[in-house]
């Protein structure tokens, strides 16, 4: 293996995203372990790099981004990892500070790799992902909360890879799960996954109507934010948890201290970049066991990595339901 190819992303003289041919040499020279990248997947964060609709690079350019990725050890200077052993990525700046997964090697610290569950393979690791990861972080916190496990919990932006997997992990811990979405024809892949009931975006997307409005929901994963997280805010039922997780919709947030005095709710940010292993550990385990009581295949499309702008860019647009992964190699 002389070279390969690797997704760059190039700021000058105008942005550009670009499949390059690159060698070892041109990695950088960080890490003890360099991976045979098989899969990655396309989130959010990515389809905002590669369509330079958002700060999330941080590191220097050229970059390879991808916040996720799987495969095989290449080569490792630590004893923990030897050629062959299959791992997964995810956080830890990967694709944000640090080159990431659209590149069919890849060099990486060895405290960032978890080893792949024995049951998946890499295109499963990666139909999960950070979205899968965030999903179970979030349901985990539900989980936990002291509010009522009997009532309505809702999931915003319920067709995408993060809500996609909140319906999944909620359904199965048996609570009766609200999709919101604004896609019409997606409400028989969203009741397979395990929705209840599903209700349209434009019910919450004008923001609350009152600073405490009538009681709604047990709990919410939300990853739309803004207006729409005002109106949940607002309508959460006492003790209940929201888990917040994105902001498709915007940053802002303009709420009042009702809804924490008065009812007790809770605000929950989930930060899956930074996740303290242990924490992240028993996520991935029970996404294990949550995986196998669904079909991957049904809610992932699969690109190369020349496909990766286009798909990008129709992800932004809000056209792709559940998860894209990338055939990187």
């Amino acid at each position: 293996m002389s070279s390969f190819k690797a997704l760059i992303l190039r700021e000058k003289p105008l942005f550009s995203a670009t499949v390059e041919t690159i060698t070892l040499d041109d990695l950088p020279n960080v890490g003890d372990v360099v991976v045979a990248v098989e899969w990655s997947g396309i989130n959010y964060k990515d389809a905002l790099a590669v369509t330079n609709s958002g700060k999330i690079v941080r590191g220097a350019f050229p970059f390879v981004p991808g916040i996720d990725l799987a495969g095989k050890v290449f080569s490792s200077t630590n004893p923990e990892f030897q050629p062959g052993d299959r791992v997964l990525s995810t956080g830890w700046g990967l694709g944000e500070n640090k080159w990431g997964g659209y590149s069919e090697y890849q060099r990486l610290s060895s405290s960032s790799l978890i080893r792949l569950p024995a049951k998946w393979s890499s295109r499963d690791a990666m139909t999960i992902g950070t979205a899968g990861l965030t999903a179970m972080l979030a349901a985990m916190e539900i989980e936990k909360g002291p509010g009522d496990k009997n009532g309505a919990f809702l999931v915003t932006g319920a067709t995408g890879g993060v809500g996609s997997f909140s319906v999944m992990a909620l359904a199965d811990l048996g609570y009766s799960v609200v999709a919101s979405t604004g896609k019409v024809n997606s409400h028989p892949y969203l009741i397979n996954l395990g929705a209840s009931d599903i209700i349209e975006r434009n019910e919450l997307s004008g923001g609350a109507r009152t600073l405490l409005d009538s009681s709604k929901w047990a709990g919410c994963v939300d990853s739309v934010g803004s207006k729409t997280l005002e109106a949940i805010v607002s309508q959460t039922a006492r003790h209940g948890t929201i888990a917040v997780c994105g902001l498709a919709g915007g940053t802002s947030l303009e709420t009042s201290v009702f809804p924490f005095i008065l009812r007790g709710i809770r605000l929950i940010g989930i930060d899956s970049n930074t996740c303290p292993n242990e924490v992240r550990q028993e996520a991935w385990d029970r996404l294990c066991v949550l995986a196998s009581n669904h079909k991957l295949d049904d809610m992932s499309h699969e690109v190369s990595l020349d496909g990766i702008v286009t798909a990008a860019e129709q992800l932004m647009k809000g056209k792709i339901t559940g998860r894209i992964v990338v055939r990187v190699s």
